[in-house]
């Protein structure tokens, strides 16, 4: 089934417009929870109450306000609010292109699949290639839902993709960090974990590779619990813990031993003994029995 837009919007840049769907690029399946009451299996419904009287509040009597100092605010209608929003024309405006390289995927909030509206193929097609070849990206802002979205347009698969970005304010530096992780290697240390850096080495990223074993142990429980049964769910092994850094790296770089099962079948079979030497061995034993 194909694709469903979930807006339009109007890309700009010079006196150039270019009409386009934007459709979402992913979205999380993580399971979830809902919060039910205990006794009766039914679901809870959230309700805002006022501390000062532990009255439940109704729509209606709530305001918003911006706390400006500790517990201090200052209200706003919904009238206001409405007047400080942004135009509400979906355009996307690009204000500068910078090369691919100083783009930094922290900034990325989400994605968006740009494809082209009606009388907006050629140019779609025209920015996406001239874009490829000058291994260019495009800053914009992009009017939606009353606030100004910072985005990056890029070229993708033959068309364009739409990250929408944090603002600077929005993340933080790496620099806030305890950073404690200043040290010296040696030579041999350095050569184990390139060695080890190349046999988990792959050709390319597959991302079908990977999956969410989480969710998958959550389901299965959710059909065991469906069909009556008892929830099962195998324990994990603990790690071994390894402190020395060196000696890590040479354990990591070791071969995997072989499942018992495997080896005992790649294992040649004992040779049996010679019927003479077996008689040999059997004698002594014999002759002590008759004597007893």
């Amino acid at each position: 089934m194909a694709a469903r837009a979930v807006a339009t919007g109007v890309i700009s840049f010079g006196l150039v417009s270019i009409p386009v769907r934007l459709y979402t690029a992913a979205s999380s399946e993580q399971v979830r929870f809902n919060m039910l009451d205990k006794r009766h299996g039914t679901r809870v419904k959230q309700q805002y109450y006022s501390p000062v009287d532990n009255k439940v509040m109704e729509k209606g009597d709530i305001i918003k306000g911006y706390e400006h100092a500790r517990d201090q605010f200052v209200t706003f209608t919904d009238e206001e609010l409405k007047a400080l929003e942004a135009d509400r024309s979906n355009s996307i405006d690009i204000v500068e292109f910078v090369p691919l390289s100083t783009f930094d995927l922290v900034q990325v909030e989400k994605s968006y699949y740009l494809g082209a509206d009606k009388g907006g193929d050629k140019a779609y097609r025209l920015l996406s290639q001239s874009m490829d070849r000058k291994q260019k990206v495009a800053v914009g802002r992009w009017a939606a839902r009353g606030k100004e979205q910072l985005v990056l347009i890029r070229p993708y698969q033959g068309g364009l993709i739409l990250h929408q970005l944090y603002y600077a304010n929005e993340v933080r530096a790496f620099s806030e960090i305890d950073d404690t992780a200043k040290f010296t290697f040696s030579d041999k240390e350095a050569e184990l974990a390139e060695r080890l850096i190349d046999q988990l080495s792959s050709a390319d990223f597959d991302v079908k590779k990977y999956k969410d074993d989480y969710a998958d142990r959550v389901l299965a429980a959710v059909e065991q619990k469906v069909a009556g049964q008892e929830v099962t769910v195998a324990g994990e092994q603990p790690r071994a813990q390894i402190i020395d850094l060196f000696e890590a790296l040479k354990r990591s770089l070791e071969p995997k031993a072989k499942p018992e099962a495997e080896s005992a079948e790649e294992a040649p079979a004992s040779p049996r003994p010679p019927k003479k030497v077996k008689a040999a061995v059997d004698a002594p034993r014999r002759a002590k029995r008759d004597a007893g």
